[in-house]
Protein backbone atom coordinates (compact mmCIF):
# COMPACT_ATOMS: atom_id res chain seq x y z
CA UNK A 1 0.00 0.00 0.00
CA UNK A 2 0.88 3.74 -0.51
CA UNK A 3 -0.42 6.41 1.39
CA UNK A 4 -0.04 10.27 -0.56
CA UNK A 5 -0.54 13.64 1.29
CA UNK A 6 -0.78 17.01 -0.41
CA UNK A 7 0.49 19.90 0.76
CA UNK A 8 1.26 23.43 -0.90
CA UNK A 9 -2.13 24.64 -2.11
CA UNK A 10 -4.26 27.66 -1.20
CA UNK A 11 -5.25 31.30 -2.15
CA UNK A 12 -2.83 32.99 -5.33
CA UNK A 13 -3.43 36.23 -7.65
CA UNK A 14 -3.83 35.51 -11.36
CA UNK A 15 -0.14 35.18 -12.72
CA UNK A 16 1.46 33.87 -9.41
CA UNK A 17 2.82 30.71 -8.71
CA UNK A 18 2.71 27.59 -5.85
CA UNK A 19 4.11 24.56 -5.44
CA UNK A 20 2.53 21.63 -4.48
CA UNK A 21 4.11 18.55 -3.02
CA UNK A 22 3.14 15.07 -2.64
CA UNK A 23 4.80 13.01 0.50
CA UNK A 24 4.39 9.20 -0.37
CA UNK A 25 4.56 6.81 2.12
CA UNK A 26 7.64 4.31 0.66
CA UNK A 27 9.96 5.11 -1.32
CA UNK A 28 8.96 6.36 -4.70
CA UNK A 29 12.10 4.01 -5.94
CA UNK A 30 9.39 1.56 -5.98
CA UNK A 31 6.62 3.78 -7.26
CA UNK A 32 6.22 3.47 -10.95
CA UNK A 33 4.30 6.21 -12.57
CA UNK A 34 2.94 9.55 -10.22
CA UNK A 35 0.71 12.05 -11.46
CA UNK A 36 -1.22 15.12 -10.63
CA UNK A 37 -5.10 15.45 -11.31
CA UNK A 38 -7.67 18.17 -10.35
CA UNK A 39 -11.28 18.34 -10.19
CA UNK A 40 -13.29 21.95 -10.61
CA UNK A 41 -16.66 22.18 -9.40
CA UNK A 42 -18.93 20.82 -11.99
CA UNK A 43 -16.47 19.07 -13.78
CA UNK A 44 -14.96 16.05 -14.26
CA UNK A 45 -11.50 15.10 -12.94
CA UNK A 46 -8.73 15.79 -15.42
CA UNK A 47 -5.26 15.09 -15.78
CA UNK A 48 -2.47 17.19 -14.95
CA UNK A 49 0.65 15.94 -15.62
CA UNK A 50 2.44 12.44 -15.21
CA UNK A 51 6.25 11.13 -14.70
CA UNK A 52 7.20 7.59 -15.11
CA UNK A 53 9.96 5.91 -13.05
CA UNK A 54 12.53 6.91 -15.83
CA UNK A 55 11.86 10.62 -15.40
CA UNK A 56 9.28 11.08 -18.77
CA UNK A 57 6.57 13.25 -18.54
CA UNK A 58 3.57 14.32 -20.06
CA UNK A 59 1.49 17.55 -19.46
CA UNK A 60 -2.35 18.69 -20.42
CA UNK A 61 -2.39 20.90 -23.29
CA UNK A 62 -3.68 23.31 -20.93
CA UNK A 63 -0.61 23.57 -18.54
CA UNK A 64 2.30 23.10 -21.12
CA UNK A 65 5.10 25.70 -20.47
CA UNK A 66 3.52 26.64 -17.05
CA UNK A 67 3.58 23.82 -14.86
CA UNK A 68 6.19 21.42 -14.03
CA UNK A 69 6.00 17.79 -12.43
CA UNK A 70 9.36 16.26 -10.80
CA UNK A 71 9.73 13.70 -8.11
CA UNK A 72 12.26 13.17 -5.46
CA UNK A 73 12.89 9.66 -4.90
CA UNK A 74 15.29 10.32 -1.75
CA UNK A 75 12.43 12.34 -0.35
CA UNK A 76 9.76 10.04 -1.47
CA UNK A 77 7.78 13.64 -2.84
CA UNK A 78 6.19 14.16 -6.02
CA UNK A 79 6.35 18.23 -7.01
CA UNK A 80 4.24 20.38 -9.28
CA UNK A 81 5.45 23.81 -9.97
CA UNK A 82 2.61 25.96 -11.42
CA UNK A 83 4.10 29.06 -12.55
CA UNK A 84 1.34 32.06 -14.48
CA UNK A 85 -1.56 31.17 -12.47
CA UNK A 86 -4.83 31.34 -14.10
CA UNK A 87 -8.62 31.30 -12.97
CA UNK A 88 -9.07 28.57 -14.71
CA UNK A 89 -6.44 26.53 -12.44
CA UNK A 90 -8.60 26.76 -9.53
CA UNK A 91 -9.55 23.55 -8.00
CA UNK A 92 -8.76 20.76 -5.92
CA UNK A 93 -5.59 18.85 -7.15
CA UNK A 94 -4.65 15.62 -5.96
CA UNK A 95 -1.56 13.24 -6.27
CA UNK A 96 -1.61 9.55 -7.55
CA UNK A 97 0.93 6.40 -7.71
CA UNK A 98 1.01 3.25 -9.58
CA UNK A 99 2.35 0.42 -7.62
CA UNK A 100 2.36 -3.24 -8.35
CA UNK A 101 -1.13 -2.62 -10.28
CA UNK A 102 -2.95 -0.69 -8.10
CA UNK A 103 -3.49 3.08 -7.94
CA UNK A 104 -3.34 5.13 -5.04
CA UNK A 105 -4.47 8.69 -4.44
CA UNK A 106 -4.25 11.37 -1.69
CA UNK A 107 -7.31 13.33 -0.27
CA UNK A 108 -6.41 16.62 -2.29
CA UNK A 109 -5.45 19.94 -1.73
CA UNK A 110 -7.47 23.22 -2.45
CA UNK A 111 -5.62 25.72 -5.24
CA UNK A 112 -8.04 28.50 -5.89
CA UNK A 113 -6.26 31.67 -8.27
CA UNK A 114 -8.13 34.78 -8.08
CA UNK A 115 -7.70 38.53 -7.41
Amino acid sequence: QVQLVESGGGLVQPGGSLRLSCAASRSTFDINDMGWYRQAPGKERELVAVITSSGSTNYADSVKGRFTISRDNAKSTLYLQMNSLKPEDTAVYCCNAVYWGFTYWGQGTQVTVSS
